[in-house]
Formats: structure tokens, sequence, C-alpha cells
């Protein structure tokens, strides 16, 4: 890196095009934020039962949250129920639990679902969570051609880096692109999957890793979707990203322009897209939780509020500010409003938002822009020389390659190579504890004697013939959703679908 950037690389403004051009560098939409459309504020909830996540997502809606955003329990996550020996101790800790169609009702309940768009940060058991809360979208008569959000279901990065999987890759790619295929048909508003590099940075990964690896994944999605019969253009507009936002600003805004720059030229020339939406990358930005520190954690909000000025000066569609708490436990009601207040504040009172990617033409961006796409262009090129993404990950390589990152970044930060406020340079004690949420271990005491009472109340009959057709299904090439739609529909619960799939395909290990 130089200390002064004098002109802008050679060929910049062929590279660049207009905001909402092809190839997008400058943002997918014309006008941005400009016209007073901005970002989606969209703040990830999600902690004990389905009764207390509803009231913060009600809260958070009266405090002028513009989306919501599921964050669900580990055994939900992993397909579990709360009455699961392996729930012992999770249920409900580090988001909500989530077993039935009643939960999803609970969770949802007051909150019309054609009026909020809704995140769900969920992968291995994507398809039977989306698949409940379509049935509550029923319940209010609200029809699935007008419901929008978003289910994370992207597994890939779960082997690479987050580790909530439960079925061997490729089985579980059949899921993805299942899912994929009928919400063409019949969700076509809903984003059926949001290729995340957050998770990869969070691992470790330098921003370089992060466009690269991401990408690589999301190539995999295409093509396994393409192998299963989908026409590209009836897929990929609905294809969405999710990318973390770290300190280092400029690095972090070039980040997302080199992104969208190099995911246009991929869909176009690789997958030989013509759809101008299925040549846009749209993303979702989280600001880095890794980056928080315990010790001085009110010096969490200024990191949080930098983050969210590099996303939005990088073009984000939505964002979530981390609560400053949050290397402690799950935020508070208290914290949680900071966070928000954090982008309000950014959103109507620093004019940020006024200009279409302001920083476009700096000398010293567009070089980082450049360099960062090159670099990522390279490590790509590996990674698709190696056989793809799902190869790569069964080799260990992308693996490999983040837990080096990782261990740079901490032998700098020990050295103090890196500074970190508060942890390795300017210190201070003395501060008094925060106050942080507490969750009630009796939660899961609660949530058994629910889930008895939900299997008493139903058709056993009914359900043990869902399962057992969703089993044959599994088998087959048939789409599974329907199946699993109609399992939920009569009683079933997320734990006994998942279990079948388990049953029939194994787990990864």
């Amino acid at each position: 890196m130089k200390p002064l950037y004098e002109k802008p690389p050679r060929g910049v403004k062929g590279r660049l095009g207009r905001p909402g051009e092809y190839p997008y560098t400058r943002g997918i939409y014309p006008a941005m934020y400009s016209e007073g459309r901005l970002w989606t504020m969209r703040q990830y909830a999600g902690f004990g039962s389905a009764e207390a996540t509803n009231a913060r997502f009600r809260y958070l809606i009266g405090q002028g949250v513009s989306g919501l955003s599921v964050a669900f329990d580990l055994p939900t996550q992993l397909g579990y129920d709360p009455d699961h020996l392996l729930a012992r101790g999770e249920v409900g800790r580090v988001g909500v639990s989530v077993a039935t169609l009643d939960d999803m009702r609970s969770l949802f309940a007051e909150i019309p679902l054609d009026q909020v768009t809704t995140s769900m940060t969920i992968n291995a058991p994507a398809m039977m969570l989306l698949a409940l809360y379509l049935l509550v979208a029923e319940d209010q008569g609200v029809a699935l051609n007008r419901l929008g959000g978003t289910v994370q279901n992207d597994i890939l990065k779960e082997y690479i880096a987050r580790g909530t999987y439960i079925y061997p890759p490729r089985p579980s790619m059949r899921l993805t692109t299942d899912l994929f295929a009928f919400c063409a048909k019949r969700v076509p508003l809903w984003n059926t999957i949001s290729v995340s590099g957050y998770h990869i940075r969070e691992a470790g990964s330098t921003a370089v890793q992060e466009i690269a690896f991401t990408l690589a994944n999301a190539m995999a999605y295409v093509r396994a979707a393409v192998a299963a019969g989908l026409e590209v253009d009836t897929f990929a507009p609905r294809i969405s990203f999710f990318f973390a936002c770290h300190n280092r600003i400029l690095e972090e805004v070039a980040k997302f322009r080199a992104a969208r720059r190099m995911w246009a030229r991929i869909m176009r020339d690789t997958f030989g897209a013509s759809s101008p939406k299925s040549l846009m990358l749209r993303f979702h930005t989280q600001t880095g939780g890794s980056t928080l520190t315990a010790r001085q954690p009110h010096n969490n909000v200024v990191r949080t509020a930098y983050q969210a000025l590099a996303a939005v000066l990088g073009g984000t569609q939505s964002l979530h500010t981390n609560a400053l708490d949050e290397a402690l436990g799950l935020p508070t009601e208290e914290s949680a409003r900071i966070a928000l207040r954090t982008q309000q504040i950014l959103a109507y009172e620093t004019g940020v938002p006024e200009a279409i990617d302001p920083l476009a033409g700096s000398y010293y961006l567009e070089h980082l822009t450049d360099e960062l796409e090159n670099e990522a262009s390279r490590l790509l090129e590996q990674v698709e020389a190696n056989g793809g993404s799902v190869k790569a990950i069964e080799s260990g390589f992308i693996q490999e390659e983040i837990e080096a990152s990782a261990y740079r970044h901490q032998q700098e930060v020990e050295n103090e190579d890196r500074v970190v406020v508060g942890v390795n340079r300017f210190q201070h004690e003395g501060d008094p504890p925060i106050p942080v949420q507490v969750i009630n271990t009796e939660i899961r005491e609660r949530r058994v004697g629910q889930l008895r009472a939900h299997r008493e109340a139903r058709d056993g009959a009914g359900v043990n013939s869902c399962l057992e057709d969703l089993a044959a299904a599994s088998l087959g090439t048939e789409n599974l959703f329907p199946v699993v739609l109609e399992a939920f529909r009569v009683g079933a619960t997320v734990g006994e679908v998942c279990g079948v799939l388990r049953r029939e395909w194994g787990e990864h290990s």
C-alpha cells in the first residue's frame, strides 16, 4: 500500500459504468439511496421461546426496523427437537426454539407477513423452517406470491466455517436446489439463498478470501441448480449474498464494489445469464461480530458505527448492526435499541445516503477495488482449477486457507503488530460490569411439555404416513418441498422430518 495515489488505474472508467448498469461496480440501482429508498434496517433477534422472541420482534418494529431477521437456537439449526438428548443445555440459548407449526405461529403472532420481510438464518433444515413460515402465511390468508424475505440455505459455508450441518454435501445440495425450484414457481419474491461470506470472514479469512470463497460457493449452487434442470434466469435473480463488514473502512467499501463486478461478469460470461437481475449481486451486511471485544464493550458502539458507514458507502441492500454486549451474551433490549439507532443516525443525520457511490473515482479506492478484484479472481481460479468449491471443501483446501489467515491475524494481535483498542493497547481497568441478557434455564422443560402436548393432540397415523412418504421421496428424484410441507401441515416436528432424512442419507462427520 502506498501513502499517496495520484491517478486512477488505467481504463477505470470502463470498469465502473454507471450506477444500475453493468458491471454494477457503483451499485445495482440507478438512484441507490438518493431518492429516499434506504437500505432495509434488519436487526437479527431470537432467544428463548417463540413468545419471547415475538415480543422482541414487535418491540423492534415499534422502534423502526424495516425487516425482521430470525436467530434460531442450535437444536433447531441441527434439526433436533427440544426433547432430544443432544438438545440438553442448548434450548433457546443462542436463538429461538422452533419445532412445530404452533411454534412458528407464536413467533409471528400479530405480525402481518405481507407487511414485513423476514430473513431466517437457517441452513441444513432451511427447507423445513421455510415450509413452516409458508404455512403461517396461509393461516394469515397471505398469498405466497406476496411474501418477501430470505432464507440463508447456504450449506457449503457450514462445512467451511460454521459447523451447523446435518447431511453429507451432495444430498444437502439437493435440498438447496429443490427449494430453488419450489420457490421459483410458488414464492417468486423470496430470496432462496443468501450465500454467506460473513461466516467465512468471522472464521478468520481476509477480505480477498471472503470474496473468492463466497463467489466459489455461489458458482457451485448455480451449477447444481442447472444440473437439476433449472434455467439460470429462472432462479438466479433470487440469489442474494451476505457479507461481513470489518474495521478497515475503505477496504470494505472496495470489497463490496469488487464483488459486484466479479459476480456480474461470472453470471454473464460463465453461466450465460441474460436477465440483468441475474447479474446483480444483492447483499445483506452484518457488522463484524469477531471485531467486538469483551473488554471496554462500549467501544463496540464506535466499531459498529464505522462498519455500518462502510456498508452503506459500499451500497448494501440491508444491514444488521451488532449490539455492544454481543461479546458477552445475547443483546439486551437496551443494547439492541442502541444498535438500531446507530443505523437510524447514519440514515437520517449524516447525509451519506444522499450521494450515489460517493467515493467513486477516488484514486486510492479504485486502486484498492482493482487490487481486491485481481487477488480474489486469482484465488477463485485456484478453487475452480481444483474442481470447484465442493471438491475444495472435501479436500480441506478452503478450510486450511482460512485457518492460516486466522492464525496470522491472532499472532499480529498478540505481538501488538495489530492494535485492538482496549485489548492490547489503551487498557483501562475498573469499568463497572454491564447488564447481560440471561436465558431462563427452565426453558427446556417448558418446551418439552409443549412438544408432548402437541404430539398427543395431533393425528399420529397421518404424521407417520407423511414421514413414510418423505422417506420414499428422499430416495428418488422428486422435489422434496411439497412432501415436507404436507408433513408439517399434519403436525410433524422439525426433529422428525430431519430425522427421516438422517436415517436415509446419513450424517456428515
